[in-house]
């Protein structure tokens, strides 16, 4: 995980005065966890899943498992849900998204992250450009075309890292419409280039506990 990623997930846990139960998705039984940050030592139990395990670290347990399908664990069980870097590799992310929302107590915290895209912010140079290129004789004009105009219209994301697979990049729409649809008091955010998007929600009460 980028420093500058695992330093976004401590503001943001840092923020909630976090004391309850934590699970982290796709946890790694290293430092570099994010159930290692300091803003979780007030934390009443650190949880772990991955395809890899049962691990002891420190003093969370991982417990091996696919977050498609998170039977171990009951209903609403955590106050906080962590997940980075996962849901790129998910070929079936929408189960997982369906998982983290069963698990999480309602008012619960969920903060998600992915790589996701952005176009460059190149308009100017772009039209700069192409008005040069159009001063260039013909024969010369076509082919500088030809080399420039990929890299005026390029989107930039993380390259492809299979782990074992490598499906998806989302949008911050995507974090907005899709994975936080249902929840309450949504923010998104990108850091680093190529981006890494970072969605934060809370778990809506449902009707039933608000009547």
């Amino acid at each position: 995980m980028h420093p500058r990623v695992y330093q976004e997930f401590e503001k943001i846990c840092s923020e909630k005065n976090i004391n309850g139960s934590v699970l982290e998705i796709g946890a790694i039984p290293s430092s570099n966890s994010l159930l290692c940050m300091k803003s979780l030592e007030k934390a009443t139990e650190k949880v772990g899943l991955d395809l890899k395990g049962p691990q002891k670290f420190k003093d969370f347990k991982i417990h091996q498992g696919n977050a498609n399908s998170m039977d171990i664990f009951q209903d609403e069980k955590f106050d906080v849900v962590l997940c980075n870097a996962v849901l790129e590799h998910d070929k079936y992310f929408w189960k997982t998204i369906s998982e983290i929302n069963r698990v999480t107590k309602p008012g619960g915290l969920i903060v998600l992250g992915t790589p996701g895209y952005k176009y460059f912010k190149i308009d100017n140079t772009k039209s700069l450009l192409t008005k040069a290129v159009m001063k260039v004789p013909s024969i010369r004009s076509l082919r500088l075309y030809k080399y420039l105009h990929p890299f005026l219209t390029v989107t930039v994301t993380h390259q492809v890292h299979d782990a074992p697979g490598d499906y998806y990049r989302f949008s911050p729409q995507t974090f907005k419409e899709v994975f936080f649809a249902e929840m309450d008091n949504v923010e998104v955010r990108s850091v680093l280039l190529p981006p890494i998007v970072i969605g934060v929600g809370h778990k809506r009460h449902s009707l039933k506990a608000t009547e």
